[in-house]
């Protein structure tokens, strides 16, 4: 015959195993039926929301075990007031549960920050000014450079250069003097064309420019008859275009130095034309972009109507045309209308040049179309950061080189109309499709990047 405490202590055990069966059924359950409730993909939002739900179950569960099954399993335990306040304030009070949840979720953002969060997408060229493109887990896109240079002391490192001459020995000072040069002319030069180019190369080189002259017919030791040879910088290549010298020779990080880069076509008269006034002008307007304005009367060759000179203005930046084939209104917006200059005669800041040397295509040496995506580098609203300036202007002549001339640089007997010129021009027409192609499917394809100018 049993004793009472024994009695007691066999149905304390039934309980507790009742209770403990119990207990794992309802648990079996209740999460099974989540599980179908939220099958869902992981992601960072619909886990937070799955955990969060959980917490809560989980919660409620143990208030609702707790009083159901307390007072048998410890009818005299100590702290019953403690559990009971506790379980009528989880029950009664919203409060607790919203407590609850913003404790928890700053506990998760804690731990899930210290989680890697960037994945390398691609990165193809290693270079101190190419970066590569990252896309966070939550969506995001940032841009990093990459760490190319860790090896090396931070202090040591030079990361940008200029074209100023140095002397092989002699004394040198450590810091730029105040009479540096801080623009830059870079312009192509065929012997043919030495009369204008002299123009041109005095002019601003009087006025402080660095001078950077690309050779494209090979001939360069003719041009030591001018005073300003051994100031200047020069680069030969047989053949080929402006562009090609721009992309290999003007490296954003090399020319970082000037404020304004000049990059002009060889065949303008710059008679009326003052670099210094032009760059207060441009200053003062917040020009980003710019070009001297073509002087139609006398006798500059206009292609398009924007870079004519208004005698009546001292710069503009939209044109208006209610007739013709392409019509400019008040609410044009974009090139030709506005936000627009011709390729002959460019004028970039530092800002400008460096986003607009990284869309030259290298092996696209003619640069047509460009001038149609030039705003997306004017670093702001391309119809008030590109202008053409009517006050200082130029006359352009129109003298086809490339293509119009023979292999030693004398000009072929009709330029305009040579097989060489034709197939120039046939190629520059033909790149120019390929850049429209190229813009197209870079835009569609980068999912970071958004347009500024879309419609």
């Amino acid at each position: 015959m049993k004793t009472r405490s024994e009695t007691r202590k066999s149905d304390r055990s039934t309980r507790t195993s009742a209770f403990f069966s119990k207990y794992r059924e309802d648990e079996r359950r209740h999460y099974a039926r989540m599980l179908l409730v939220h099958a869902v993909p992981f992601r960072p939002s619909s886990s937070l929301y799955l955990l969060s739900r959980c917490f809560f179950q989980f919660v409620h569960a143990c208030s609702r075990i707790w009083k159901s099954y307390r007072p048998k399993l410890f009818p005299r335990s100590p702290f019953n007031p403690i559990m009971i306040t506790i379980n009528r304030w989880l029950r009664s009070s919203p409060a607790c549960f919203v407590a609850l949840l913003i404790l928890f979720i700053i506990l998760w953002n804690s731990f899930y920050s210290l989680a890697p969060t960037t994945a390398v997408l691609e990165e193809s060229q290693v270079s101190s000014t190419i970066v590569s493109q990252r896309r966070t887990e939550s969506g995001k896109c940032k841009w990093d450079k990459p760490p190319v240079i860790d090896s090396l002391p931070r202090g040591i490192i030079t990361s940008t250069s200029d074209l100023e001459l140095k002397p092989l020995f002699g004394p040198r000072t450590s810091e730029k003097s105040s009479s540096s040069l801080k623009n830059l002319l870079a312009i192509p030069v065929g012997i043919k064309q030495k009369e204008i180019v002299n123009q041109i190369v005095s002019k601003f080189i009087s006025c402080g420019f660095q001078v950077m002259m690309f050779h494209y017919d090979g001939f360069v030791d003719e041009w030591r008859v001018f005073p300003w040879y051994d100031q200047s910088i020069h680069v030969s290549a047989i053949n080929q275009a402006k562009w090609w010298f721009a992309k290999r020779f003007l490296h954003p990080d090399i020319i970082s130095e000037y404020n304004y880069v000049f990059l002009w076509d060889e065949d303008l008269d710059v008679e009326n034309f003052h670099p210094e006034r032009y760059l207060k002008i441009i200053k003062e307007e917040g020009l980003e972009i710019s070009q001297p304005a073509l002087d139609a009367r006398h006798g500059s060759k206009v292609h398009h109507r924007i870079t004519a000179r208004d005698p009546k203005q001292k710069l503009h930046r939209r044109i208006y045309k209610h007739a013709g084939g392409f019509r400019c209104y008040e609410n044009s917006t974009g090139p030709p209308c506005t936000g627009w200059v011709e390729m002959m005669a460019p004028v970039f800041s530092r800002a400008a040049w460096r986003c607009t040397w990284h869309m030259i295509q290298n092996d696209l040496i003619y640069a047509w179309g460009l001038d149609y995506r030039l705003g997306y580098c004017a670093q702001g609203e391309r119809s008030l950061k590109i202008g053409v300036v009517d006050a200082e202007y130029v006359v352009h002549k129109d003298i086809p080189t490339l293509g119009g001339s023979d292999d030693m640089g004398a000009p072929s007997p009709s330029p305009s109309s040579s097989p060489s010129r034709s197939n120039v021009r046939r190629q520059s027409h033909a790149e120019m499709e390929i850049f429209k192609r190229r813009w197209e499917k870079a835009a569609k394809e980068d999912t970071c990047w958004s347009d500024p100018y879309s419609t």
